[in-house]
């Protein structure tokens, strides 16, 4: 906690106020183009990563990157979503997965439903990924099991985003756009689907950000 309060002490005295004519625009509203959805995972920082600012990203987090569908849960993540697409406006969607995510190991080896009744539920919401691992992969195990988990959860969560009446009608006028990422923790790199090849591409090599995922075999380890 002490390194937290040292941390707030420095950004009030150091950076804010090199930064303040930005903090008194956005005083006065916010106007971000993207809805980033993460994990919760702390190696996780959407702003860092995209090298972004303040009030340029409408960020939504949970354990797994997961989106119920619609009517599943009424919860933050559907009043996140329509109020990022109806009231801000926002033109592209990004459902961000990452390498060793904890969540989908425990998606893999399920946790004590006893001790951990609240996840055990939550991660029913991505039963759809399971189902499709287990009838697709059922030649994987360890790490690349569980990579393929990661990327194919991206996919599943896109589908289930489809399902949600704002996102539909940004879709259906073509303004809005969905696109499914991974990052990977060790290296840095991040990849994005890619439906005319059906993988997950090297985003800094594959620039094109598409949609409308296809449900075919994803590559091995990325």
């Amino acid at each position: 906690m002490q390194k937290l309060l040292q941390g707030l002490q420095h950004y009030q005295t150091k950076i804010f106020g090199s930064q303040r004519e930005l903090f008194e625009r956005l005083s006065q509203g916010q106007s971000p183009d993207v809805l980033f959805i993460t994990c919760s995972d702390s190696r996780i920082n959407p702003n860092l990563l995209t090298q972004t600012e303040p009030g340029e990203l409408f960020i939504l987090r949970n354990a797994g990157n997961i989106i119920p569908p619609y009517g599943a849960v009424q919860g933050g993540e559907s009043a996140t979503i329509e109020f990022a697409v109806a009231a801000l406006g926002v033109k592209d969607i990004i459902i961000c997965g990452h390498t060793h995510c904890g969540a989908m190991k425990g998606l893999l080896e399920p946790p004590n439903n006893r001790d951990f009744p609240a996840l055990t539920a939550w991660l029913a919401h991505a039963e759809s990924t399971r189902r499709i691992v287990q009838d697709k992969y059922a030649d994987r195990e360890g790490s690349e099991l569980l990579s393929v988990t990661i990327q194919e959860n991206v996919l599943a969560q896109m589908e289930n985003l489809r399902t949600h009446p704002v996102v539909a009608s940004g879709l259906s006028q073509g303004k809005l756009k969905l696109h499914g990422w991974v990052y990977k923790i060790e290296t840095g790199e991040v990849f994005g689907y890619d439906p005319e090849v059906c993988q997950f591409q090297l985003l800094t090599e594959h620039r094109s950000l598409l949609s409308v995922p296809q449900r075919k075999p994803l590559a091995l380890e990325i």
